[in-house]
């Protein structure tokens, strides 16, 4: 606390990120990182980039594109819509940041889930905009129902992960699309950081509903997590007042090697689409692991499992696996989920490292 503060800092409480220990022979499973590294093409065109001019680096000196058109365009390929359509930015949770000032509104109460994403109810209170979680159902899935108008009344904005996070569930296109008809003067950001994993993506929504914005980012599945890239699919309209609130805080959110990167990574399909198989593989084999080991494991369309045990509390079988130099993610609060584990989905070494440690642990 100082006296210099300004009264909006003294009421903030700030995201806490997953840790980023420094342990020998760590197996990092905390916070959903690709256990793979990009695709090759990534550092080609980091290091074609680097190589320009006197081959040192030269064109470092200069300011990148601030629109990065060559990424928009190549995102905008990938997903068969116009540029005017695509937003960009440094990581997704800078666009969520953009969108949390330019497109919900101020004035009326923004819903999301009671157990999701911990950056909204931050942003929130950043940008002076009221909360109202809205309850996960009994299996923490999100009802749909709960967020049309005859059931939360007025609302400024709708904001959920897809899947979610950090349960993992995801919901069906027609769910969505539901919404979006019910609620067309409110915008509707559906965040898919995890959504190339298994669940469907609302951009093949975007052309026919203008109060949708679909916000996704390379550090999951395109394992891109130390470059930070993020970007946002919109009708023109939600996109350019993006733009107008990016240009008036940095408008060069985007490095020379993150731009080449990123288009590089999205160009390589075959290389997404094989990691992103391994992934999935890895995870069901978690699931059955964890299964057999007594484990309740939660639907999962994500990088990630959430996993309780009935008889050994959650708090005791994270300590136990640091231990044994095996970090994994929990969450004390809400109480509706202390007794659960998050697991990122590693490589099928880690995967049965973590599995021959919790037999051992739960024996």
């Amino acid at each position: 606390m100082s006296r210099l503060w300004s009264p909006l800092v003294h009421r903030l409480t700030p995201y806490v990120p997953g840790e980023q220990p420094k342990l020998p022979n760590l197996v990092k499973l905390n916070t959903n990182e690709s256990p793979y590294g990009p695709s090759p093409r990534v550092t080609a065109a980091i290091q074609a980039e680097l190589a320009t001019g006197d081959g040192n680096g030269e064109r470092l000196r200069l300011y990148p594109d601030p629109n990065a058109d060559l990424l928009k365009q190549a995102i905008a390929r990938h997903f068969g819509l116009p540029a005017t359509q695509v937003f960009v930015g440094n990581g997704s949770d800078e666009v969520l940041a953009h969108a949390f000032m330019g497109l919900l509104q101020h004035d009326a109460p923004l819903l999301f889930p009671d157990i999701s994403y911990s950056f909204y109810p931050v942003y929130a209170g950043l940008y002076g905009i009221e909360p109202r979680t809205v309850p996960l159902d009994d299996g923490f899935g999100i009802r749909i129902d709960d967020y049309l108008p005859e059931a939360a009344g007025n609302a400024g904005g709708i904001i959920f992960p897809n899947p979610n996070a950090p349960t993992g569930r995801a919901l069906p296109l027609a769910d969505i699309r539901r919404l979006l008809k019910a609620r067309p003067d409110c915008v509707v950001v559906v965040d898919e950081a995890y959504v190339d994993f298994g669940a469907e993506s609302a951009a093949s929504l975007v052309a026919d509903h203008d109060n949708l914005l679909v916000v996704q980012t390379f550090s999951k599945s395109r394992a891109l997590a130390g470059l930070r890239v993020g970007f946002a699919l919109g009708h023109p309209a939600l996109i350019e007042a993006l733009e107008r609130v990016k240009n008036s805080f940095n408008s060069y959110p985007l490095d020379r090697l993150a731009i080449v990167g990123g288009v590089a990574a999205i160009e390589d399909d075959a290389w997404f689409r094989g990691s992103c198989a391994k992934v999935v593989r890895s995870r069901e084999a978690l699931v059955a692991a964890l299964a057999a080991l007594g484990f309740e494991v939660l639907p999962s369309s994500a990088n990630f499992v959430f996993a309780r045990h009935p008889q050994h509390d959650a708090g005791g079988l994270a300590a136990a696996l640091r231990e044994r130099s095996i970090i994994v993610r929990h969450f004390r609060q809400p109480a509706r989920i202390s007794q659960f584990l998050r697991i990122t989905i590693g490589t099928e070494q880690q995967c049965a490292l973590l599995v021959d440690a919790l037999t051992s642990i739960t024996a």
